[in-house]
């Protein structure tokens, strides 16, 4: 049952829409503008930098507060499947990120939430993900580039971690912890499969954080 309530809670903190409802405070749906995701990336080419930077703390804060609630309420009476009931959290936030209810399941694409799990779940996860991201995104100015690099890297260190005792767990919730972070990175993939094509394509827009990102609202 553990399993369950922490993506249920999980999925309520990530209902909080970060970039819809600075949108509305603004007098807009910003899935009406620019690419249509409600996520940081949109937000910073609608709204300028500063906007961006504030949904992506919005984000990135949802899912650790998620992840350390269910650690606080679970991990003592089950600490072989901390871990593991962090990540089933983060799973939930990202999942209420991508698909809230009451915007008709359409969200973002996650990746701002699961910048949340990198720095929550376990502190060597964080230079990682840190170098991929910001490595291919100064690199090219392709977030989703940078994205997809950081999934590839989660899925990875996930197994390396585990097969290496990192997380203290038997082999039976390492197991169940690859094929969610499996889960996590086909979604995530998914979620980009237009952003993929255009990188293969070489037409993928580039992001910067200044005001030559930014679009006009009409």
């Amino acid at each position: 049952m553990e399993r369950l309530y922490c993506i249920l809670i999980g999925y309520v903190f990530g209902l909080f829409q970060t970039a819809f409802i600075y949108g509305k405070l603004h007098g807009i749906d910003i899935r009406n503008y620019g690419s249509g995701n409600a996520g940081t990336t949109n937000t910073l080419r609608v709204f300028g930098t500063k906007a961006g930077l504030l949904v992506l703390f919005g984000d990135i804060i949802k899912t650790i507060l998620a992840v350390v609630l269910c650690g606080a309420l679970f991990g003592k009476a089950h600490p072989e499947e901390l871990y593991l009931l962090k990540l089933y959290a983060a799973t939930g936030a990202i999942l209420g990120h991508n698909f809230p209810f009451y915007l008709h399941f359409k969200g973002g694409k996650g990746i701002a939430a699961t910048a949340g799990l990198v720095l929550s779940f376990h502190p060597t996860f964080i230079p990682v993900g840190v170098v991929l991201f910001f490595g291919a995104f100064l690199l090219t100015h392709y977030v989703s580039l940078g994205s997809l690099l950081v999934y590839a890297g989660i899925m990875i260190q996930m197994v390396v971690s585990g097969q290496m005792g990192l997380f203290h767990t038997s082999q039976g919730i390492l197991n169940e912890m690859y094929i969610i972070t499996a889960f996590l990175t086909i979604m995530a993939y998914y979620k980009h499969r237009e952003n993929i094509k255009r990188l293969l394509k070489g037409e993928e827009r580039k992001t910067y954080l200044t005001k030559k990102n930014k679009e006009a609202i009409k």
